[in-house]
């Protein structure tokens, strides 16, 4: 049994919207219901939900559109629900966001283990994605450090270690991150390199 979540809804039959309506606060959930896809994108731009639960053929725009739209601005959960299974839904419910999918008629023990695996799988997803975004950044501040590194090599004719070995000290003298001291030190030399470019004695003189 997953945490009591809120959860939007959008389901244009009425009949299956007052059942989703009626079911989701007795399996512990708070529930927001709307009819289409655009009325469930206003819906979480305004208060972002823990979990959408959408149809895919609705009128004004289809639940898989409007999952896309939703997810464009923040990272939701999504279970799909419908009566039809063509390959092309299939193909189009293959996005990252897309935790499970229901056949309809939809059954509460069905839903039940829907909505738990949704979570389980988004928690994951989230988890991989935060990590995927550490080691990209590890990345970045690797490069800036090496940027860094060769600037002060350049400008105060050190070798690789002992260029780096003073990069360190600064930062602990300045109880700043390395990556902090190695940003400075790159716009430093972005600055000098721009006033070396703009130095009068180095420019050609203009015949009279």
């Amino acid at each position: 049994m997953t945490r009591p979540l809120r959860i939007a809804v959008a389901e244009d039959e009425q009949n299956m919207r007052e059942y989703l309506r009626e079911l989701l606060p007795r399996l512990g959930h708070e529930v927001v219901a709307v009819e289409g896809g655009r009325q469930l994108v206003e819906l979480c731009r305004t208060a972002p939900p823990d979990l959408v639960l959408t149809d895919i053929r609705m009128d004004d725009m289809d639940g898989l559109a409007a999952a896309a739209e939703i997810n464009r601005d923040a990272a939701i959960p999504v279970i799909l629900v419908s009566a039809h299974h063509e390959d092309e839904l299939r193909v189009r419910a293959r996005q990252e966001y897309v935790m499970a999918y229901l056949v309809k008629p939809v059954k509460q023990a069905d839903l039940e283990m829907a909505i738990d695996l949704a979570m389980m799988r988004f928690e994951h997803f989230q988890a991989v994605r935060e990590e995927a975004a550490g080691l990209r950044q590890a990345l970045e501040d690797r490069k800036l450090i090496e940027r860094a590194k060769g600037a002060v090599m350049r400008r105060v004719g050190l070798d690789e270690q002992e260029a780096f070995r003073r990069l360190r000290k600064l930062s602990a003298d300045q109880n700043r991150k390395l990556v902090e001291v190695a940003r400075a030190v790159v716009s430093a030399e972005e600055v000098y390199r721009g006033l070396e470019r703009t130095d009068p004695a180095a420019r050609p003189e203009r015949p009279d």
